[in-house]
């Protein structure tokens, strides 16, 4: 299994920020083809009540390295990308790796 986590920054309006994530970048994702999962977390202040260093974290999931870099390469994938200029005042850092089951044992 291999996977794409995205770390949204902190967005200059939160409510606008998640309006457009839900109601325009989610759509626009959906049409790429082949993930294999695909989680989103907004994410809160730890027990301490110190902000989180991001604001969301999206998960994409294929079954393999070449899979999630075709299914990104894709049209789909394409205007994904170009969508998020469009909402994340808060920067988008992409990062890109191997998952290991710790639990199962597995390494993709």
């Amino acid at each position: 299994m291999y996977k794409a986590t995205i770390l949204y920054g902190h967005p200059d309006d939160p409510e606008a920020f998640d309006r457009y994530y839900r109601e325009v970048h989610i759509p626009i994702a959906r049409q790429m083809q082949g993930l294999t999962g695909w989680t989103i977390t907004w994410l809160e202040p730890d027990v301490n009540g110190n902000p989180p260093e991001y604001y969301l974290i999206a998960e994409l999931w294929a079954e393999s390295r070449q899979a999630l870099h075709a299914i990104l390469a894709s049209e789909a994938g394409q205007a994904a990308a170009r969508d998020v200029e469009e909402f994340a005042t808060g920067g988008a850092t992409f990062l890109f790796g191997p998952v290991t089951d710790v639990l199962g044992g597995e390494e993709a």
